[in-house]
This record gives C-alpha cells, structure tokens and sequence, in this order.
C-alpha cells in the first residue's frame, strides 16, 4: 500500500500548511494515508476574500474559456485515473472497482459541465400581453451569484464534490470546497489537477475546517450560497445558520424499492442486491426497504439471498472484492445495536448479520417492523429490508410512510403502476425497472421532504447557482 506523505491545501491558488494536523486512516486496516492540516479562520477569511476577488472578473469571463478549464480538468483526472482510483479506496474503503467507476463518473460530470458553459440560455418573452405592454420585449438572462461554499461527505470524494465544484465554474462562480476530515485527500489531489489545468487563482479553494471555522465562512454576508450533501441532521442545522444565502441540501434519505407481482423477479433481484451492497450501503439512495406483492415474495426473497452470499468480502484494494469495511467503528457499532434492535422486534435473517469489526456482512431481513430504525431511519449499511404487500397502492403509500424522499425504485410491467407510482411516490426520482441506488450524472438529482431541496446535475445545479434578470425593451 503507498502511503501518501504530508499535503498542503490549496488556498485560492497557492498551497500553505494550516493548524491543526489530520491524519487519514485506511478503513480496512487503519494503517496511515496520509496528512493533511485543518485551515485557521485567517486562511478562510484569506479565502474568501480571493473567492470574492476572482468573481468580479470570472463573472465576465467567456464561456469558451469556462469550458476550456473543465475540460482540461477532465483531462488531467483521466491522466492520473489509477492514482485517483487507489487514494479513493485507501480513504474510503470502498473497492477498488467502484472507486475507478466514480472517475469514470467525475469525467463525465466535468464534461458535462464544459458542455452546460456553452449553453446557459435565457430567453425571449413577449410582454405585450396587455395593451401597456404594446411595443416592449422582455429578454432574460442568468448571472452567476458570486462565492460558493460547497461542502462534501466522505463516500464519494471526488464525484460529489465534482457535482458543485464543475458547475459553479461552469456558471462563472468561485468556490471554496471543504470535504470532509474523513477523506480530504481526494479533492486536494483534484485541487492539483484544477491548478495544473489553469484555473485562474481565487475561483477554487479546497480546504478541511473545524466547525468553528466552516460556521464563520456560513455566517459570512460575501459568500452568496452553501451547497451542502451530507446526513439530514447536520444539513438542516446547516440551513438554520446559513441566514439569507442560497441553500442547496441532499441529504440522507431511506430508499423504497417496490417489486409488483409482474415483475422480472431475476433481474429486480440482481438490481436490489447491486444497490444494497455497493459500497457496504454507505450511499444516500441505497435500497434499504423492499416492498414485495406477496405472490412473489418468496421468489424474490431467495434470489436476493443467493445473490448475496455469493458477494465477496475483503480488503478494497482486491479487484475481486465487493464489500469492504464500513467508515469507521462508530458507524460499525451503530448498524449492530440497529440490527440488534430489529431481530428483538420480530425480524428474521435470511442472510448475513454477522460482523468482525467494520467489516459487515451483507444483511438481508425480512418483516423488520415499521417503527425499527432499519426501517425507519437511514441505514448506511449493507443490509437490506424485505416485507410484503397485496395492493400496489397500499405499496406505494408505505414507500411514502418515511420522512426521507431522495429516490425510490419500481419493478413493474403495468404501465398504469408506473405512473400511479411516479404520480404518487413522494421521492425526487422514481426509477421504474431499476434500484433507487441507479444515477447518471447528468439528471437532475435532489430530493423532498427531510432529503433537502433543490437538484444537482450539471444543467439543474447551474440553475440553482445563477439568477435570471430580466431586460425590459420599449421600442419608442
């Protein structure tokens, strides 16, 4: 395993050593990463005011020269691939082939994005719709709103903070990025590849902070919107001190998967296993909650288990792994007490429930009750809930039962259960045929209820992140 030696982080341009040391762990084994150091409220006021700086000039800058940055962003993080890959998984514990995916996904968000610089379209509307108006036209346009602070968790270092960072700069913003102390080396590595690519000083600073020094950036009237993703509990508090700023929140959610009596039972089964399990369920739109229709039930419930036990456990860095540890111990500790909690009211395990340490293995149960946490709150976990159902609407009002609404997912080959189901599922997305857990990068994401508000996707971020004006012409 290479360990990586002490990095700096990247202020508005330039790489300084901050206070605080931070140490990085490898989940697996807890062996030394790397370090890093926690910027002071100095570097952060520092920071914003080069952020504050750089967007009285980046707000004109062309749009080729926008896409030209991303693009040669997406460039350098497809030269140092393997790098990107192997620093994610030693941060993350994630496996080796889902941290490749996620910069072949953080490729496509920057691309994306190069593309969205070149078309952020206003339009022309009539304002002659009443005699007054005679002779006048209106034409909108959007303008970027000015510094960004977008603020990341540890289990997609690179594409979630890729998600704010590339359509912030697409829409002519300036950003400071603070990720998470759990796994910051990622993004400081982006910070090199946006530095080796020519981003001009002061749009992008990437910088670990205490709460103390992230809630005076927050607080802060020069910085004009937070862009956070993370667990509901510490987003809403987010909000409640952000004051008048712009504010966009994903947060956690508890995904409902519903299987209806017609469905392709083989593949709702290799789809739920897949999105249950990746990344030991430590992803916001994991399926954690399976509504089966009872004719199928037992059907399902074998194909899930079978899919299940043949996934592989073992140290990330295995390209033959598919589950390795969970973050931390706490998070080790708290998915036991909730499993514990589970099998006390009346739930069976079909599979799984063991763990050694942070290593879990894939969990499926069946019939936990409603008011369980398993159930009811957000997992993060590899475990997974089975429960059944006799009508499709009484489903789709179970699916709702939750206060989470990121994404949920439908196997079905009713057209009339698909749109009862996208007409009446109160989630951001419905995926029909397919897991909550399935994204592409492009599509607008973000959910309701206490999974936040707002959407990522480049187009649908690059909304949230500008403001139209409206010119109004009078042709006298």
């Amino acid at each position: 395993m290479a360990v990586t030696t002490t990095t700096r982080f990247y202020l508005a341009g330039s790489w300084e050593e901050g206070g605080k040391p931070l140490e990085v762990r490898y989940p697996y084994d807890d062996r030394l990463v790397g370090t890093t150091s926690y910027a002071t409220a100095d570097q952060a006021r520092r920071a914003r005011d080069a952020a504050v700086e750089a967007f009285g000039s980046n707000r004109r800058t062309p749009a080729y020269e926008r896409r030209a940055w991303l693009e040669a962003i997406r460039d350098g993080i497809r030269a140092r691939r393997e790098e990107f890959g192997e620093l994610m998984t030693l941060e993350t514990g994630k496996p080796i082939r889902d941290s490749l995916t996620e910069v072949d996904r953080a490729l496509l968000t920057f691309g994306t994005a190069a593309e969205e610089a070149v078309r952020i379209n206003g339009e022309v509307i009539p304002l002659d719709v009443a005699a007054w108006g005679r002779g006048r036209t209106g034409i909108v346009k959007r303008f970027p709103i000015g510094p960004i602070l977008a603020i990341s968790p540890f289990n997609f270092p690179l594409n979630l903070p890729a998600h704010k960072i590339a359509p912030a700069i697409a829409a002519g913003n300036t950003v400071i990025a603070k990720p998470t102390s759990k796994t910051p080396l990622t993004l400081l590595k982006l910070a090199e590849v946006a530095h080796e690519a020519g981003l001009p000083h002061g749009i992008l600073s990437v910088m670990p902070m205490d709460h103390e020094v992230t809630d005076m950036l927050l607080k802060d009237d020069a910085i004009k919107m937070l862009t956070f993703t993370g667990s509901s509990e510490v987003g809403w508090g987010l909000k409640a001190r952000a004051g008048k700023k712009r504010v966009l929140m994903e947060l956690g959610g508890n995904a409902a998967v519903i299987v209806d009596r017609d469905a392709d039972i083989r593949h709702a089964a290799q789809r739920i296993v897949a999105g249950g399990f990746v990344f030991a369920g430590q992803t916001c739109i994991s399926v954690q909650r399976v509504l089966v229709h009872e004719r199928v039930f037992d059907s399902l419930a074998r194909d899930v288990v079978e899919l299940a036990e043949k996934l592989v456990l073992g140290d990330p860095l295995d390209q033959k792994t598919d589950l390795g540890p969970v973050i931390d111990d706490e998070a080790a500790q708290r998915i036991t007490e909730w499993l514990d909690e589970a099998v006390k009211a009346g739930a069976r395990v079909l599979t799984g429930g063991e763990g050694n340490g942070r290593m879990i293995d894939p969990t499926v149960l069946a019939d936990a009750p409603a008011t369980t946490r398993v159930c009811r709150e957000e997992a993060f976990a590899p475990l997974i809930n089975l429960s059944r159902f006799s009508d499709f609407r009484e489903a789709l009002q179970e699916a709702n039962s939750t206060s989470y609404g990121l994404q949920a997912g439908v196997f079905t080959n009713s057209l009339d259960n698909m749109l009862d189901a996208f007409d009446e599922l109160e989630f951001g997305g419905v995926m029909v045929n397919e897991a909550s857990s399935w994204r592409i990068d492009p599509m607008p994401y973000g959910g309701v209820k206490d999974s936040g508000f707002g959407r990522e996707g480049l187009r649908y971020a690059i909304q949230e992140m500008t403001d139209p004006k409206l010119l109004a012409i009078n042709r006298v």
